[in-house]
């Protein structure tokens, strides 16, 4: 499962809980690339490290060949396809992801580009061209009832999975 999305959309909270629930095994990129300093260089207008994207399909390839792995990353484009089964984008209306930028220190220039990512759904049209297009789907990520909602829905398609694939 990967779970796509503009920072501050819920994919942390998302991912971790639904590993939880299913029994499954979680990953977020961004901490992976810190802990294994998978970067290939410092962004300055951003104020942050630069993905080593082939470093990091590196790391993961033989955890993902296992399966049953939930991987949480803002892009997408980069991953193999033969990684996912599912797609899951999260969507936030501007006003709560604005609010939910800003507590995290995101200012100026950052938090407008994260804004406009959102609003041009930048994220979704990068899963849909990356990915078969019936696999991808957006889900609404503003209050604790559209996490709820999601999660059910996930576990859903989880167990129908399990039951067409085993």
């Amino acid at each position: 499962i990967l779970s796509p999305g503009t920072p501050g959309v819920g994919k942390t909270t998302l991912g971790k809980e639904l590993a939880s629930r299913a029994g499954l095994s979680y990953v977020n990129v961004g901490d992976l690339a810190k802990e294994g300093e998978l970067y290939e260089g410092f962004d300055e207008e951003y104020d942050c490290p630069i993905l080593d994207e082939d470093r990091v399909i590196d790391e993961l390839e033989d955890r993902m060949s296992e399966g049953g792995v939930i991987v949480d990353y803002h892009g997408c484009d980069f991953f193999p396809e033969r990684w996912f089964h599912i797609v899951f984008v999260l969507r936030t209306e501007n006003s709560f992801l604005y609010d939910r930028l800003e507590s995290r220190g995101y200012t100026g220039k950052k938090l407008q580009d994260n804004i406009q990512c959102e609003i041009f759904q930048t994220l979704y049209e990068e899963a849909v061209l990356s990915y078969k297009k019936e696999i991808v789907h957006q889900l609404p990520s503003n209050t604790p009832e559209d996490l709820e909602r999601n999660l059910d829905q996930i576990v859903q398609w989880i167990e129908q999975w399990m039951k067409d694939n085993n």
